[in-house]
């Protein structure tokens, strides 16, 4: 079977990352993990001191950053220029700067090609949010993964305590939110589910649940079934 790519796109909270982790280990397939891209490029701005109101600071400050992933167990490993920078790149303030970057053309083109790039056989997983409409346009499967938004913040709460971050819940609600319609709403590459995406609600399942089901996916994809 020729290699292909498997999207897997949604807001945040939503366990697109979990799910993309958990597929590539299933089916042997190498990880893009774009949200980290972006947040790997917050981080570097801030560590700068880059004004984040400048879209060319900004290009000149990511433009030759070094960037690469290990599996973890449940999350990606991210390397910045060889530094693992896991927890750094998940506080909520470098999730809110990421945000920000993202609705600028420039860093998106920036960052196009370093995503294309993971694309190498036996085939990708990639995470994110324009996945299937704007990086791999012409993917072999899509899945846009949602959940409510209480759910996407009980859920962002329990991951940043576990990791032993202190956290608000009703602040995340509120960035998320905030997020959400930056997200939706920017004009280049806004997070909405491509045309031939499958769409998966997983406010009421577990990732165990959803694995299957996306799982069962690709199997009738390959064998022509869909």
């Amino acid at each position: 079977m020729q290699p292909y790519v498997i999207t897997v796109d949604g807001p945040s909270g939503s366990g697109k990352g979990s799910l993309a982790l958990r597929l590539a280990k299933q089916l042997g397939f190498h990880i893009l993990d774009s949200g980290a891209i972006y947040r790997l490029a917050a981080l570097k701005a801030l560590k700068q001191e880059v004004d984040l109101g400048s879209e060319d600071e900004l290009v000149v400050a990511i433009k030759d950053m070094q960037i690469q992933f290990d599996s973890g167990d449940e999350l990606t490993i991210p390397y910045l220029d060889g530094v693992d920078v896991s927890e750094q790149i998940r506080t909520e303030k470098t999730a809110s700067a990421a945000s920000i970057l993202a609705a600028y053309p420039a860093v998106r083109e920036c960052l196009l090609g370093i995503q294309r790039d993971f694309f190498q056989p036996p085939g990708l997983v990639a995470d994110g949010r324009d996945m299937g409409t704007t990086v791999f346009p012409d993917a072999k499967i899509k899945i846009f993964l949602h959940a409510s938004t209480e759910e996407r913040a009980k859920r962002r709460y329990n991951q940043l305590i576990n990791m032993g971050l202190s956290a608000n819940i009703g602040d995340l609600l509120s960035e998320i939110e905030a997020r959400d319609e930056r997200d939706r709403n920017r004009s280049v590459s806004p997070m909405v589910p491509a045309t031939d995406a499958v769409i998966v609600d997983s406010t009421m399942m577990d990732l165990d649940k959803v694995v299957e089901l996306v799982l069962s996916h690709i199997e009738d994809v390959n064998n022509h079934k869909v």
